[in-house]
């Protein structure tokens, strides 16, 4: 991938010295969506390392002065010109703006340099903070998925299904967007 940088922060491939940030995140997400990614060690963090750089989907976002990692940005390519898009911040950095300055800038980079038509993202009811993002961003709500999807499980082993909110935009609305601010 390209190296994005913002006035803040840079966007780039994952490395192994992210390990001990990535374990600071994945030990204990917040949003349930991220329960899957749960990992309790070094050794693990490693392992998603090593798939993220062979992979390629994900993006790791890093403070420009001292290239800590403070989060992601994956993606999922869908042919011909659609992806999927989603981030994953440390909480101790939420609330300083970095995941709209990041989100903006590869959104940028996907319409811009990736030839991307359309993108969209899922977002679950109860994480306002990506909602909110979604709607910073320009994205318009498409639909509400009920019962959508289960993460994790009630107490009595059942899985817990979640309502999930599909958020999208087109390159053109992304550009008109974005003139309009100018």
């Amino acid at each position: 991938m390209t190296t994005i940088h913002t006035p803040r922060l840079i966007l780039r491939d994952f490395a192994e010295h992210d390990a001990a940030d990535l374990l600071a995140y994945l030990s204990n997400p917040i949003p349930s969506c991220f329960a899957g990614d749960k990992i309790t060690s070094i050794d693990e963090a490693l392992t998603k390392i090593a798939k993220r750089q062979k992979v390629g989907d994900y993006i790791a976002v890093c403070l420009k002065d001292s290239d800590k990692l403070i989060g992601e940005i994956f993606f999922i390519k869908e042919e011909p010109d659609t992806y999927s898009v989603g981030w994953n911040f440390n909480e101790h950095f939420h609330g300083k703006g970095y995941a709209s300055e990041s989100a903006r800038a590869f959104i940028d980079f996907l319409f811009t340099e990736q030839d991307a038509r359309r993108i969209y993202t899922y977002v679950e009811v109860d994480n306002t903070a990506s909602q909110k993002l979604c709607e910073r961003l320009g994205f318009r709500q498409e639909g509400h998925f009920v019962e959508f999807i289960s993460f994790i499980k009630n107490a009595d082993g059942t899985p817990k299904y979640e309502d999930t909110l599909q958020y999208a935009i087109l390159k053109k609305e992304w550009i008109a967007n974005n003139d309009a601010a100018s």
